[in-house]
């Protein structure tokens, strides 16, 4: 005996099936990409180091994402359970070598690295620190081997000046949706950078191309993405360098980056700063 089938009920078979040989993505996808930003009490003049102000600006575009869950701490968690599941961390700090390859946090640190999690840095963040124990070569070599570079005076340098922008890697992820622009800025000059680490957005400064952001494929699997700009907070008033920033984030975390770029718009009341207090942390 034949038996015959309407197209309707074709359709709702084939719509099961595949719903059901998706179902493994979808759960997977369930949990979320969880990324944490690491904020340091302010160390510098009203205006810039804005690193918890300029930390939510991100966390907000990036919350626009689905599936992205982004949050904003001071400090590095004591609780393991903080670091649980994160997809990426971000230092937009004090330099972050002296926190991450503390003893007190290196274990924990390594553990999260070692699970795949991304890594990103941004402008001080990059820095492996001032201190006696930053000056040991094996903190600096394992700082290295987390971001890709460091930075730090000497042999590093600063200059503030207005430089355009541009694009090593055009076709790269995290250069999408933006274009070359110009930029004043605080400018790190001469990184110590890993061989294997690679530039993708460069300014000329008095006269010699220095590298400004770039992604690292760490030994152990995970992502690291670095960027030195940041020092000014009204540069994170302009969407595109908003959106480059969060692009490095995105890819660090192994979040799929939207062809048109990241999500950044914002109200612009959101983007302006309070009115300076007297005494303040941020």
């Amino acid at each position: 005996m034949s038996h015959r089938f309407s197209p309707a009920i074709l359709s709702a078979v084939l719509i099961s099936l595949l719903l059901t040989s998706q179902a493994p993505l979808l759960a997977q996808g369930s949990a979320g990409t969880r990324i944490l930003f690491i904020t340091t009490a302010k160390d510098h003049p009203y205006g810039s180091h804005m690193y918890n102000f300029d930390s939510r600006l991100l966390a907000a575009c990036l919350n626009q994402h689905r599936g992205v869950e982004a949050i904003v701490r001071s400090g590095f968690p004591q609780d393991p359970a903080e670091l649980e599941g994160l997809a990426a961390i971000v230092f937009f700090s004090k330099p972050a070598g002296e926190m991450v390859l503390d003893p007190r946090n290196r274990e924990k640190f390594t553990r999260l690295m070692q699970s795949g999690a991304g890594f990103v840095a941004i402008h001080w963040g990059t820095g492996i620190g001032y201190s006696k124990f930053a000056e040991a070569e094996e903190i600096r070599n394992a700082y290295l081997d987390v971001l890709g570079a460091w930075f730090r005076r000497p042999p590093c340098g600063v200059t503030i000046a207005q430089a355009e922008l541009a694009q090593v890697d055009s076709r790269h992820p995290i250069c999408r949706g933006w274009l070359g622009y110009e930029l004043r800025g605080e400018y790190y000059t001469d990184l110590v950078f890993h061989d294997r680490a690679k530039p993708l957005v460069t300014v000329n400064v008095e006269g010699k191309d220095q590298v400004v952001g770039w992604t690292f494929e760490r030994a152990d699997g995970g992502r690291s993405y670095g960027t030195t700009l940041g020092h000014f907070h009204y540069n994170f008033i302009r969407p595109m360098h908003r959106r480059m920033v969060v692009n490095g984030i995105l890819w660090a975390a192994q979040h799929r980056i939207p062809l048109a770029g990241s999500k950044v718009q914002l109200p612009v009341g959101e983007l302006k700063l309070p009115p300076q207090p007297a005494e303040s942390s941020e």
